[in-house]
């Protein structure tokens, strides 16, 4: 019996994997992340040309301008960059990468406050060499360095750009009006701006998590992606292989080569070799995600926060998730004649499998609420709460874990039982196509 189910999982699984449409299918996304994961660094790290320009300025409080010069100095941007990354590393404990663009080298050109507006913007459309570019006027409000009599607020400042200008260098000359603005204040009001920002500055530090395997350092943007990506493994893995099984069954019964199989297996052996056949392919799948997902890791250093025993729950909950979902997906081949027949069918399974899936990255934001916990023990939709809530920052208890699994067998079980009860029946039945209450009529028959 053993070596028949063998011999029956053998052909479907070979089948299925070596069918263009699979390669296809299985081989497209895998290479486009992998092209992600080894191309992202190198874009991110790539130089971009440095831009050179002149920015015009328009102060009529006459103070702002050399607070304006020294805040877009290309030394003291890139020194401001520099801190920026390391205090953006820290969190990770990595060294700070340099990435991106170089600071742009800015000319200031002043404008006598009294200029015409009309005859400064039309200065940015005159072309003024090829090694010189026009990219800004900034006009300061009059206002902006002392606060008009019986008003609340300062003044603020308008930008004109050209169209040569791009987002990156645009955010840098906003930065840097806003810090001369806010220097300019200070020294007007009398104040140390180096003490006032020494006074405001509190640095995050990176929080330790604490196990009883050690200390290690806390990754909690990893930590909120973790669940929603345990979640589309599982679902990639079960849909594949549960779709499969029912179209190939659909498929066989349709052409009669289902009465060949049966002249030389049983109906449960044929069940049995095509539910294990396709548990291989969604394994196959997930493991070439989970390669993918782990090479990810390597290439940003981050492969030490992931917990191995992450992967040894997520193959155990895929293995029953994909029995209680497959054998569904197998009954309602063997109840139907065309795939067509199906559809209508698989409606209530396929909500069933997507409603958990859209669940767990919010049970994964709440671990350990009691909708996430009480959900851990409900069929079909255990295997994701739990997995989710495992992927989470705060895992729930061993007990917990253990309990989902054993209700998961039990589930895994049932829907085992009930598929054998329609297989027996359904499969050389021809004909109008049945619903749910007949399905369940047939497993009380047989």
């Amino acid at each position: 019996m053993i070596r028949r189910i063998w011999m029956v999982a053998t052909r479907d699984f070979v089948t299925t994997v070596s069918s263009k449409g699979f390669l296809i299918g299985l081989l497209i996304m895998p290479l486009l992340i992998l092209l992600f994961v080894l191309l992202a660094p190198r874009i991110l790290n790539s130089r971009s040309p440095q831009v050179h320009g002149e920015v015009a300025v328009i102060d009529p409080t006459g103070q702002v301008l050399p607070d304006l010069r020294e805040a877009l100095d290309p030394d003291v941007l890139a020194a401001r960059r520099a801190e920026s990354r390391r205090r953006a590393a820290g969190s990770s404990g990595q060294a700070p990468q340099q990435m991106g663009a170089p600071v742009p080298v800015l000319t200031i050109v002043e404008r006598y406050s009294g200029a015409d507006l009309q005859d400064a913007k039309d200065w940015l459309i005159q072309a003024d060499g090829a090694a010189s570019n026009h990219l800004a006027l900034i006009v300061i409000h009059p206002d902006a360095v002392v606060r008009s009599e019986g008003k609340a607020a300062f003044g603020s400042y308008d930008l004109y750009i050209s169209k040569t200008l791009n987002d990156a260098t645009e955010n840098v000359i906003h930065d840097g009006v806003r810090r001369a603005l806010v220097a300019s204040r200070l020294h007007n009001s009398g104040l140390d701006q180096g003490l006032v920002e020494a006074a405001m500055r509190v640095d995050r530090p990176t929080s330790v998590m604490v196990e009883a395997a050690g200390e290690r350092a806390s990754q909690r943007g990893l930590a909120r992606a973790l669940p929603f990506i345990c979640g589309l493994l599982l679902f990639m893995g079960v849909i594949t292989g549960g779709q499969t099984l029912m179209t190939s069954t659909v498929e066989e019964k349709s052409s009669r080569v289902v009465e060949v199989l049966l002249a030389a297996v049983s109906p449960l052996e044929l069940m049995w070799g095509k539910l294990l056949g396709q548990l291989a392919v969604g394994l196959l799948i997930m493991s070439i995600y989970l390669g993918l997902g782990v090479l990810s890791l390597l290439q940003f250093s981050l492969v030490g926060l992931l917990d191995p025993m992450l992967v040894v729950y997520l193959i155990l909950f895929y293995l029953i998730t994909y029995l209680v979902f497959g054998a569904l997906m197998l009954a309602i081949g063997a109840a139907v004649n065309q795939a067509a027949d199906a559809q209508s069918m698989m409606g209530p399974v396929m909500v069933l499998l997507i409603t958990p899936y859209i669940l767990a990255p919010i049970i994964g934001q709440a671990p350990n609420s009691t909708f996430s916990v009480a959900v851990s023990f409900i069929p079909p939709v255990n295997t994701f709460a739990m997995l989710a809530r495992l992927a989470s920052g705060t895992p729930p208890p061993t007990w917990q874990v253990w309990l989902t699994m054993l209700v998961g067998l039990a589930a895994a079980a049932v829907a085992v039982w009930f598929a054998a009860k329609v297989f027996r029946i359904g499969l050389l039945m021809h004909g109008k196509p049945p619903s749910f209450a007949t399905l369940i009529r047939w497993a009380r028959m047989a």
